[in-house]
């Protein structure tokens, strides 16, 4: 793909290499060898769901880097990466799901005829896309190299958002609004699980205005009543109900960065404690938010707001956020920073999180969140426009 009709400048994918090899210079490595599929956009701009085989990209210390994959892809990589097409490689497709060959064997192949045979190899070890046969493929083809883990070395350089990235947030976090307020508006006794789905699906695929909806790296996860207290289930066919809350956690996404945004309906008259619990979150959300300042740590943020969950008699506990940004699925998150109690990494201007403080209790679940950028001064600032409650609907 030209450079002009990449989603970045070509300054900013120099910005995002040269990082990247400062942090393996520090870490002593070689070449990098990265499998996550949003590492390799950050890196290279490649978009295609094609990160269920084998693929990445290498990049070592001098030079552009090489995005290698799957044959059939290597046209989808040459239409979406900033680099000239001689530096997309790929593999022939009889190594796919083969019981005699394996993709690395063609990838170790590459490494040796750049004069990588001997080197210190990065790899992303704890990672959803490089498989134990992949390792061990990989470290037999290359008995003199030593290969090292590079797990979230990339990760950790996404960190701090450039202005560009900074506007595709932004336009993700209106559809994010967008879709939130269609699942709030159009919530009501009697209409399918489903059929409120889709219309969210519609909602955020339609995008806002001129900006189009990408599709979110995990699926609207919309549970009701007795459901609701489990964080992570999706949806079903069933009708809503009176007396029964649901939370919806969704997430605009826009060239594949997101910005998630969660918020709750009760229908009917809720309970007083989901009140009461409602009102602490909030409040818990202000004093993150104010405690979420540049040169604070990720623990102020949690600490903030476990104070104030206490007073109703919450004990919260564990992690109430992460880094967010450019994703694929199954996860949105950065996987590097926590906000929680005992993460003591120092907040810098710039950074984005999705602050995701959800209550899942025995009974019920609720949950209130926002995307947040770390300012030069002063507190966060979220960046999703929607009123901070329970929002209840006779």
């Amino acid at each position: 793909m030209p450079i002009e009709h990449a989603p970045f400048s070509k300054a900013e994918y120099d910005r995002r290499i040269t990082k990247t090899r400062q942090a393996m210079d520090v870490a002593g490595i070689d070449v990098l060898f990265a499998t996550d599929p949003s590492n390799q956009a950050w890196l290279t701009g490649y978009d295609g769901w094609s990160f269920y085989v084998h693929q990445g990209v290498i990049l070592g210390m001098e030079g552009d880097p090489l995005w290698w994959g799957r044959v059939q892809d290597a046209n989808g990589a040459r239409r979406t990466v900033w680099m000239k097409d001689d530096k997309v490689l790929d593999y022939a497709d009889h190594y796919i799901q083969s019981t005699t060959c394996h993709p690395m064997e063609d990838l170790a192949g590459h490494l040796k005829a750049l004069g990588f045979e001997k080197a210190r190899i990065g790899v992303e070890m704890e990672n959803y896309y490089y498989s134990a046969k992949a390792h061990a493929v990989l470290c037999a083809e290359l008995p003199n190299a030593t290969l090292v883990d590079a797990t979230a070395l990339v990760n950790w350089q996404r960190g701090v958002k450039s202005g560009e990235e900074m506007e595709f947030i932004r336009k993700a976090a209106k559809i994010s609004e967008k879709i939130v307020r269609v699942g709030l508006e159009k919530a009501k006794p009697g209409l399918l699980k489903n059929e409120l789905v889709a219309d969210i699906f519609h909602a955020g695929i339609t995008g806002v205005d001129d900006d189009w909806g990408d599709y979110p790296a995990i699926v609207p996860l919309t549970p009701s009543g007795i459901d609701a207290t489990a964080p992570h289930l999706t949806w079903n066919g069933n009708e809503m109900k009176s007396g029964e809350i649901t939370f919806f956690e969704l997430s605009g996404c826009y060239r594949r960065y997101h910005a998630p945004l969660c918020r709750s309906v009760f229908l009917g008259q809720p309970p007083q404690d989901m009140l009461d619990a409602s009102q602490a979150l909030t409040a818990g959300l202000e004093a993150g938010l104010e405690a979420a300042r540049a040169g604070n740590r990720a623990c102020d943020i949690a600490n903030a707001l476990n104070e104030e969950l206490a007073k109703v008699g919450i004990d919260r506990g564990g992690r109430c956020g992460y880094p967010i940004g450019l994703s694929y699925p199954p996860d949105w998150g950065e996987r590097t920073v926590s906000i929680r109690p005992t993460d003591k990494t120092i907040l810098q201007p710039g950074m984005t999180f999705h602050f995701m403080p959800g209550l899942w209790l025995d009974d019920w679940g609720l949950e209130t969140t926002e995307t947040i950028v770390i300012t030069e001064s002063g507190p966060a600032e979220a960046l999703c426009n929607v009123e901070r409650k329970l929002f209840v609907k006779d």
